[in-house]
């Protein structure tokens, strides 16, 4: 195998956590060059408070922070509620969702500042590295990739928080918050400490964007959301862009404990994962738009786009998002939704989010046809010639094996 050349300018996708504080040390430690941190602001909030004073000081010449929150919830978020993505049938694909974001971001600041590397801190056991890194191929694919974790000789977190030390980066590492945490505008997720064991219940005050259902008001919320072309355009008749609708949602669901989850999943690389997640506004937003469709979209439709979701999903959580097997499929997904306006009525109470109404001037209800009282439209007895038909391959199965 021929041997890379030495990186001379490496972008860094930046955290400020334990891992990439180390690595972005470390890349100046193993290779002498520029390193420039980015971060990409996705809903995290007080995470980014002193990022880029950290970042400066543990040796990044430069450090980007970038606000992505509108793009992320316009052109990711939005996109995965219009092809009603979820991952093995309960995961809401936040993280996966803002990985190819922050690689899309980082490619461009690479070009900007003519970097030829590119590294991340996921890990070899992870979904993350494939997302970085396909979205790299596909956007950048001459730039050079450095994954630490596959390469260097720490064993673990104990290692680098020696490590740590030595550099005199400050990495505060307590037993108080034992979790592996992301955080963005759709999601909050777990992971690690004692929830590696699935037996073990969360504790209660590992939550951080829903109050417990138990504690919940004990009055229900009612909310109605306007729906143009799969996207929710506005929360009780306020018009909104895809960023105000989901920090709405995230907070009125947070109030009523909507939204959590505790799976395990298979990742790409064959591990299965315990993780705990906080959905609360893209839980509201996927329950009230597939409620939507049940009325907008015809049967079969309905049942196809229902299949290839599925393949949505995967493709989304697998890190496939700027594939050409994406781009058909959205397109499918798009075509759909040109039929799906109307308003869902949203009823929250204590952890659950239940539809109790749901109206559109494109809607395929019928009354007339549906009613159990004297209908004028449906000749009922044309049933009986549907059935002989439908029937006809088993009929003759029968005839000739029993």
């Amino acid at each position: 195998m021929k041997e890379k050349p030495a990186p001379k300018k490496i972008v860094l996708a930046y955290s400020g956590g334990l891992d990439t504080s180390v690595i972005l040390a470390w890349l100046k430690d193993t290779y002498g060059c520029e390193v420039i941190a980015f971060c990409a602001d996705v809903g995290q909030k007080e995470e980014l408070t002193g990022l880029e004073e950290k970042g400066k000081n543990t040796g990044a010449s430069k450090v980007y922070i970038q606000d992505l929150r509108l793009e992320f919830a316009r052109d990711f978020i939005f996109p995965a509620i219009r092809g009603n993505a979820i991952y093995e049938m309960r995961y809401l694909l936040g993280t996966s969702l803002a990985r190819p974001l922050i690689a899309k971001a980082m490619a461009e600041v690479a070009k900007k500042e003519g970097a030829d590397a590119f590294s991340h801190g996921a890990t070899g056991k992870g979904n993350d590295q494939v997302r970085f890194e396909l979205t790299f191929k596909a956007l950048s694919p001459n730039l050079q990739i450095i994954a630490p974790w596959r390469t260097w000789n720490f064993g673990g977190r104990a290692d680098l928080i020696e490590y740590a030390k030595k550099k005199g980066i400050p990495v505060p590492v307590t037993a108080a918050k034992p979790y592996s945490m992301d955080r963005n505008l759709m999601h909050l997720s777990f992971e690690g400490g004692i929830l590696e064991d699935p037996y073990n219940e969360p504790k209660e005050d590992m939550f951080i964007l829903t109050v417990s259902p138990e504690k919940a008001p004990d009055k229900p919320t009612y909310l109605e959301l306007d729906f143009e072309n799969g996207d929710c355009v506005a929360i009780d008749g306020k018009k909104m862009d895809p960023l105000e609708v989901m920090e709405t949602l995230n907070d009125l669901g947070g109030k009523n404990g909507v939204g959590r989850v505790d799976i395990v999943e298979n990742r790409l690389v064959g591990i299965k994962s315990r993780g705990v997640y906080e959905t609360p506004g893209g839980t509201i937003l996927h329950i009230a738009h597939r409620d939507l469709e049940s009325i907008t979209l015809d049967r079969d439709t309905q049942h196809k786009k229902d299949e290839l979701s599925q393949e949505f999903a995967r493709y989304i959580y697998n890190g496939q998002w700027y594939s050409n097997q994406m781009n058909a499929l959205r397109a499918y997904m798009d075509y759909t939704q040109k039929f799906v306006n109307g308003t869902v009525r949203i009823k929250l109470y204590k952890g659950n989010c239940t539809v109790v109404g749901r109206k559109s001037n494109k809607s395929l209800y019928n009354a007339g046809l549906s009613t159990f009282e004297k209908e004028e439209l449906y000749n009922q007895y044309d049933a009986e010639g549907f059935i002989n038909l439908y029937g006809l391959p088993m009929k003759e199965w029968a005839r000739v094996n029993h």
